[in-house]
């Protein structure tokens, strides 16, 4: 028996798209009112097909269903790796009307989107997230991207797509890490926008990690509308979008030392978290009670506490020079005025950076 299908906007005027939630939906709702022609394309890779490809397939009746089949991991989210979507595209002549459909997690969705927004100098797309953190974060919102040696994501564009189907039942096929990683980002928008949604993860977390499916479904709709509520704000992150980051300068700083895929983003960013939330309680923005409280639910959760070993404050620095939010070379980062309130600022003590650094690279195992 299906639950309740739950659907929200995002918000964008003619571009605006539907947010579809339920268990089951994959392989049973018709998105073909979301296809501009005849042409599909699914984008998937070997540990998603075998699973869900064939399922994915039956969302679009009567069309042309074609797929590429990706290698799995971070590591591949690069030119190598897009050029298979082109040539899959190219060589079954699909034209300017096809819409691409992204099956998988962030990387999956990120590339799909990319490849959608410079195909033919731009072509329709789908989202169907299948890992927890795709479903509550990077499927809504219209950024997309590949990364590359020197830091992540700074190839992309915007490119928002027709509408994203979220199945909750594909969250019981996902790896053990994989849960705790997609948690931080639910945990990110109770820290940056909605105290009450973090409090409600404090009481609720057990039947989160134990995949309760009542309990996923609504921090997936919750999670989802604050992201759509934020994009439609601000589409381009000239602003309040930019909050969103939260934790991801450092985290971004972790991924790419430690090598695309060693760490899940998601693990990067709660590690992260943690620092932008040490350094907002040095600053005297937040209390010592409200960072305490910022690790217990990190802790809870399940995600990493430190840095990878050997990471060095002066490591990190290197690497989040080239953070996107820096502007005319001063590093920005998004620290915490309240649990519930964030903003984006180059204006701290950076002694009290140091310091936190310090304390987080000495922490290492």
């Amino acid at each position: 028996m299906h639950e309740e299908v739950r659907e929200l906007s995002v918000e964008l005027g003619a571009r605006r798209y539907p947010i579809i939630i339920g268990q089951g939906v994959l392989g049973s709702r018709d998105l073909t009112p979301f296809v501009a022609s005849q042409q599909v394309m699914i984008v998937t890779n070997q540990t998603v097909a075998p699973l869900y490809l064939e399922a994915a397939r039956r969302n679009f009746p009567g069309k042309q269903v074609d797929w590429v089949i990706l290698p799995d991991g971070e590591q591949y989210k690069d030119w190598q790796t897009l050029n298979l979507i082109f040539d899959a595209l190219l060589t079954r002549r699909h034209n300017r009307r096809t819409t691409l459909v992204a099956l998988g997690g962030g990387v999956v969705g990120d590339m799909t989107g990319f490849a959608a927004a410079t195909y033919q100098r731009g072509v329709p797309f789908i989202q169907i997230p299948t890992t927890l953190l795709s479903q509550v974060d990077s499927s809504v919102g219209g950024k997309t991207g590949i990364n590359h040696p020197l830091g992540k994501n700074m190839v992309g564009a915007f490119h928002q797509p027709e509408a994203v189907l979220i199945d909750t039942a594909t969250l019981a096929t996902l790896p053990p890490r994989e849960l705790p990683a997609g948690l931080a980002e639910v945990i990110k928008y109770g820290l940056i926008r909605d105290a009450g949604l973090l409090a409600w993860l404090e009481s609720t977390l057990t039947d989160l990690l134990g995949l309760q499916s009542a309990a996923l479904a609504e921090a997936i709709y919750r999670s989802c509308a604050c992201k759509a509520d934020v994009v439609a704000l601000d589409e381009r992150e000239g602003g309040v979008r930019a909050t969103l980051n939260l934790g991801h300068t450092f985290g971004h700083a972790i991924e790419t030392h430690a090598g695309y895929g060693r760490w899940l983003h998601g693990e990067a960013v709660g590690t992260g978290m943690l620092m932008a939330g040490d350094l907002s309680a040095r600053l005297g923005w937040i209390d010592e009670q409200d960072r305490d409280r910022l690790f217990a639910i990190v802790r809870r959760a399940g995600l990493p506490l430190t840095p990878p070993e050997g990471m060095s404050p002066d490591r990190f620095m290197e690497l989040m020079a080239v953070d996107k939010k820096n502007v005319d070379g001063s590093l920005r980062l998004v620290l915490l005025q309240a649990l519930g309130k964030a903003v984006v600022t180059s204006e701290f003590d950076h002694r009290c950076l140091q310091e936190t650094l310090a304390e987080f690279c000495l922490k290492q195992p």
